[in-house]
């Protein structure tokens, strides 16, 4: 402990591998607590008793550690603090966030407010050096710490970039060519750099970025940022084109950025063209409308249709044949699996689902579920919710979905918040009902928005 601060550290002595150890540390601490504010959002979103919002939440959990440790600060802080202290003393060191690959620190602010720490602040400028040629080799996590000024300047000026896709090694080209008219960071000029991002994917392995250019408010580039993804996957993405000033010994900032959706790129047109750069849009994964695309078949078998009393009530058939270009927030194949209920029986014995078909962004399913017990004036208050999946180790979590109705906002004469088909759906379930017996094929956008509906 600091003599002069008792609430700060000592890391001047931490040998390479435990400063390493202790930026891994920081960067997943900060990645779960993101994930459980997110988490306690949408709690609150679809919870209203707040005894139980406050036993799901955990907050009992913060509220008890808070009191009995009420003088004492939690050990992630603790390291915060003693990180900022010493940058803050420690100004008149060089800084080692700048490289000839342009690996420095950016905007890249997590929830819990962590802002990148200098290097020069962790050990001495001989080692800073090494250190940071290590976390460069591990995908700049530095730079998952740092934080950008944004609206610092006006944003003006434009971009120049051209989009290669080579089939036949199944990578994305961009080719980042020039900046004119930038807005000027420090008097009159700039110390620009180009990032890029394949949306929604913001790890380190989506992040690329071109080398910075000094003192000059129209820097030439001329670089080439690759991505190695299969076309199918690229089609579900949106490429974010920002451009930065580089501040060495304070915050970047941000310069405008560009935003192109992947899903309908004329991959002929190799020409590079220009972008007027705009100020900033944060985007997230909620934010996506769609991830993908699901090919279906459903057809209703009235009762007694097939002769001889058969069947003895309606069957209604859904055939769940393959998804294409699944979206997940992460970058790379996915394993997945659909889930099925007509509502608005939410039962288990309603709920049906698929195999998981693993590593695939274009699975096949070829699955047919088949419910009966049905009238066909049941169908005008039914709907067939069908909801994709990903698995990822025990958990599985939900990608977006399709509901197939006659989009009414009511069942049995209710008010229903389930029963909101889009034109789309709505057409697919109508037909079903106007052609008896014949299979009715449809491929329909996996969308996100899908009305929250009690479990």
């Amino acid at each position: 402990m600091a003599g002069e601060d008792s609430d700060s550290l000592d890391l001047s002595h931490l040998t390479e591998d435990e400063q390493d150890a202790i930026l891994k540390v920081l960067m997943r601490d900060s990645e779960l607590r993101s994930l459980d504010e997110s988490r306690v959002r949408k709690l609150e979103e679809i919870e209203s008793d707040p005894v139980r919002l406050r036993s799901l939440s955990g907050s009992w959990f913060r509220e008890e550690r808070s009191k009995r440790h009420r003088d004492c600060k939690q050990g992630c802080d603790l390291v915060h603090a003693s990180i900022r202290r010493r940058k803050s003393k420690g100004k008149g060191h060089s800084s080692a966030r700048e490289d000839s690959d342009g690996h420095d620190g950016d905007a890249e602010s997590l929830s819990s407010g962590v802002t990148e720490p200098d290097l020069a602040t962790l050990k001495s400028s001989s080692s800073v050096s090494s250190l940071h040629s290590s976390y460069m080799l591990s995908g700049s996590m530095m730079s998952l710490f740092s934080s950008g000024e944004f609206d610092a300047v006006e944003v003006k000026g434009r971009i120049q970039f051209s989009l290669v896709y080579d089939k036949q090694r199944e990578e994305l080209k961009v080719r980042v060519c020039r900046c004119e008219d930038l807005a000027p960071a420090h008097k009159s000029r700039s110390d620009a750099y180009v990032k890029t991002y394949l949306l929604p994917d913001k790890s380190s392995h989506s992040k690329k970025k071109t080398s910075v250019r000094k003192k000059t408010l129209n820097p030439v580039y001329d670089q080439s940022l690759r991505y190695k993804l299969n076309i199918d996957e690229l089609r579900g993405r949106t490429l974010n084109v920002s451009v930065w000033h580089a501040e060495p010994l304070g915050r970047n900032v941000f310069l405008g950025e560009v935003e192109v959706s992947l899903e309908a790129w004329d991959w002929a047109s190799t020409q590079a063209l220009w972008y007027q750069l705009q100020p900033r849009v944060q985007m997230s994964s909620d934010a996506i409308s769609s991830r993908g695309t699901i090919v279906l078949s459903v057809k209703f078998i009235p009762e007694g249709s097939e002769g001889a009393g058969l069947p003895p009530t309606g069957e209604l058939h859904i055939w769940l044949r393959e998804a294409q270009g699944l979206l997940s927030t992460k970058r790379g194949l996915i394993d997945s699996f659909v889930k099925s209920y007509i509502l608005p029986d939410a039962s288990r014995q309603s709920g049906q689902k698929t195999r998981v078909v693993k590593r695939s962004i274009s699975p096949t399913y070829n699955h047919t579920m088949v419910y009966d017990g049905f009238h066909t004036t049941d169908l005008q208050e039914a709907c067939a919710e069908l909801t994709v999946w990903q698995r990822d180790g025990l958990k599985s979590l939900p990608l977006g979905g399709v509901r197939l109705s006659p989009g009414t906002g009511q069942s049995y004469g209710e008010a229903i918040s389930w029963m909101d088909s889009t034109t789309e759906e709505v057409t697919v379930w109508t037909s079903m009902i106007q052609c008896p017996n014949q299979w009715i094929d449809t491929t329909l956008p996996i969308r996100t928005n899908l009305t929250h509906r009690p479990h």
